[in-house]
């Protein structure tokens, strides 16, 4: 049998099957697995090194590398990231006997809490909206399903018609990895929308966008940076200062879920998060309202009637 020619490209193609077919990975994250990849192979092959060959010392130094050129510690767990799944794709698929990653450590990172609004924020961006316009109630739909339901910006610019179940209050949601979710969507979602469909009714729709709910003036799909742009301008309406963007409504969802009282599990399920270490990073309750909260109910701060009584008297 004559012999492979170049192992390495093969063993590429191969993974690269795995994340398309069996993981479902859309184009931009196998763009990202591949970029990993790259950063990987060009290392290896400066020290003569085949990716089947590599131990954890090599991935430890490959790891300080990334440091030494300048990269920052949220790119380099990123491409480390990478790394860890070729490697389990190479155990999973025979190639390997141990995952030389396992004991591989990604660098710290600081724990960012990104921006949330409040409700009274949301419904301040919302009124913020000009109704006379003909995007009008379409933004004030996005704005609320946003915060109803959590989606990412890409799942709302993708919902459909045919995704909404509004008598039965949920709609169908094609989130990472094309995996389905259903969500709970509110009554004030449900009236936005149906303040929206009114103007969609009278739209001249392009040939193959009739399934999608939301529309620009000329009758295609809005895109993500159309939306980006159109919660910047409302946020700049409403006199909001924080700098938010499509997903600070859906960690505002998150955060609004916890606060009243939602497991997280729940949460995690609703936002579409395969870790649910992601979603304790969404939810956070902000220090302020933590400490009051122990304030107010933590035994030994509760303060007995007669106590007072004998506070205020000393």
């Amino acid at each position: 049998m004559p012999q492979t020619s170049n192992p390495t490209a093969d063993i590429r193609k191969r993974y690269t099957r795995y994340l398309k077919l069996q993981r479902n990975y859309s184009p931009n994250t196998l763009d990202a697995y591949q970029h990993d990849l790259d950063c990987l192979m060009v290392y290896l092959h400066d020290q003569g090194l085949s990716p089947l060959e590599v131990k954890l010392e090599h991935l430890e130094h490959f790891a300080a590398s990334l440091h030494e050129r300048g990269i920052g510690p949220k790119s380099q767990a990123r491409i480390l990231s990478g790394v860890r799944s070729f490697y389990r794709f190479l155990e999973l698929d025979g190639y390997l006997e141990v995952d030389p990653t396992e004991l591989l450590e990604s660098p710290h990172l600081p724990q960012h809490l990104p921006e949330y609004l409040t409700t009274p924020e949301v419904d301040a961006l919302e009124a913020s909206i000009d109704l006379s316009t003909n995007e009008g109630h379409r933004n004030r739909a996005i704005i609320e399903v946003f915060f109803s339901c959590g989606l990412r910006v890409s799942e709302l610019t993708h919902l459909k018609l045919s995704d909404l179940f509004l008598d039965e209050r949920f709609i169908r949601v094609l989130g990472k990895g094309n995996k389905e979710r259903l969500v709970p969507i509110s009554d004030r979602a449900i009236h936005e929308l149906e303040l929206w469909f009114h103007d969609r009714r009278r739209m001249d729709i392009k040939p193959g966008e009739e399934d999608f709910v939301f529309l620009n003036r000329r009758g295609h799909h809005l895109t993500r940076t159309m939306i980006l742009i159109m919660i910047k301008r409302q946020a700049e309406a409403a006199g909001i200062t924080k700098t938010i963007s499509p997903h600070t409504l859906r960690h505002s969802f998150a955060t609004a879920l916890l606060r009243g009282g939602a497991d997280l599990r729940v949460i995690q399920a609703l936002l579409g998060h395969a870790d649910i270490g992601t979603t304790e990073i969404y939810t956070h309750l902000d220090d302020a309202s933590l400490r009051q909260e122990i304030l107010l109910h933590h035994p030994r701060n509760i303060k007995r009637e007669g106590q007072k009584g004998k506070d205020s008297s000393e």
